[in-house]
């Protein structure tokens, strides 16, 4: 493992939706599918891979948050995400009940 996935490897961690709205307001969430390994979107995004990045995005692997999601999560405040901070954004994955 290179140094900076076992460094990205240590950032991730469990929050509940609450503490992800400031972030949500300043436009800085990014939500990565269920298909992907957060680690593996995290490092790509850290190493600005662009080609893989944009293919993520292409096929909507990776987005902003949707309306739908946002009232979805925004009726149940203690939804669970992993997430990962890749300044300036915060990376999260929804925690499938």
């Amino acid at each position: 493992m290179s140094d900076l996935r076992t460094e990205l490897s240590e950032t991730i961690d469990e929050a509940e939706w609450e503490w992800l709205i400031p972030h949500v307001k300043r436009d800085a969430v990014i939500v990565v599918s269920l298909d992907l390994d957060l680690l593996d979107v995290g490092e790509a995004i850290a190493n600005d891979n662009i080609p893989l990045v944009q293919r993520w995005i292409d096929e909507a692997l990776i987005s902003k948050p949707s309306n739908q999601q946002l009232g979805l999560w925004n009726s149940n405040q203690q939804k669970r995400f992993n997430t990962m901070i890749i300044q300036p954004y915060v990376l999260v994955q929804e925690i499938a009940a």
